[in-house]
């Protein structure tokens, strides 16, 4: 298992720490690079600038999406650390010291079930995070390694409940930090993966119209469905309605299906008819396209054959 230790601006972490009721965050990055130095579930820790250098809490990985700053704060909010879309921009154009627009891209690292300390107890960063690190480091979590013990200190002084049916954690079978459970995406973040995932388009329609677009569920969150890509579709607003309605399907091998009620019960649906059996567009990873067991849940429970 790895971990991130990621430079954070003071005021983002603290007004984060003052919303408990905030549990994802955008650790927001000024540039639109990838960022690909963790897994999904692995925990992100945040540092602030020098001289102060402290560890103050942290969040377990969700994903990497590049928006627009617009797409940012209307999907994600105050979860990128601050009250506005206008304060979002500034403090963007700070770093880059240059004029920052809604229609600029930005690096998204998404985070979830985010942690932190109370400001006097902060810990001490790494001994190596070298004062010219202005962005991440990662590192290797070994049982007993001194980044290892302050991730657990840090959860033990946080109030992130690790204990419950939704456990975040589960014993590992030796010492050290244990092991994360299925990994899984926050709800908002499912919500970026979804729409970067389907390059903004419509997957049965091809609508790029992006104010109408959905990240809709294969299975239902309340089906036991998961913030999983591979549980989602990108779906125009009434695509995802007929498709929640069983009135539309996708198969195994992503053909769409088009319920006969369609017809006989509104006379309408032609749009539907004519590109019934055809593969809908899916996420260029084969990780994230629709898996086989969400769709056949929805084939046999939803879909009105």
């Amino acid at each position: 298992m790895r971990t991130v230790v990621g430079v954070t601006d003071n005021a983002w972490a603290a007004y984060l720490r003052d919303r408990p009721h905030i549990t994802e965050a955008n650790f927001w990055m000024p540039s639109a690079r990838a960022f690909r130095a963790l897994s999904v579930g692995e925990p992100f820790l945040f540092k602030t600038h020098w001289p102060e250098n402290r560890l103050v809490g942290g969040g377990f990985f969700s994903g990497f999406a590049e928006l627009t700053v617009q797409e940012a704060w209307e999907i994600h909010g105050e979860s990128n650390g601050v009250g506005s879309l206008g304060e979002l921009e500034s403090r963007i154009a700070a770093y880059r010291r240059t004029l920052s627009t809604p229609s600029r891209h930005i690096g998204c690292v998404l985070l979830r079930d985010l942690f932190f300390t109370a400001p006097s107890e902060s810990l001490p960063a790494p001994e190596d995070f070298a004062k010219n690190i202005v962005s991440f480091k990662g590192y290797d979590l070994t049982p007993e390694s001194p980044i290892e013990v302050r991730l657990r200190q840090l959860l033990d002084q946080s109030t992130l409940r690790l204990d419950g049916p939704e456990s975040l954690l589960v014993p590992g079978p030796t010492r050290g930090l244990p092991r994360l459970t299925v990994p899984r995406v926050g709800q908002d973040a499912f919500k970026s993966l979804v729409l970067t995932s389907y390059h903004r388009r419509c997957a049965i329609t091809g609508n790029k119209v992006e104010p109408v677009l959905q990240a809709a569920h294969i299975r239902p969150i309340a089906e036991s469905g998961q913030h999983r890509v591979d549980n989602g579709l990108l779906l125009r607003s009434d695509v995802h309605i007929l498709f929640d309605r069983g009135y539309l399907g996708v198969d195994e091998r992503h053909q769409l299906h088009v319920s006969k009620r369609l017809r006989e019960d509104f006379g309408n649906g032609e749009e539907f008819y004519v590109i019934a059996g055809q593969e809908i567009s899916v996420p260029d990873r084969r990780v994230d396209r629709p898996s086989r067991e969400a769709v056949a849940w929805h084939m046999d429970e939803r879909f009105l054959g």
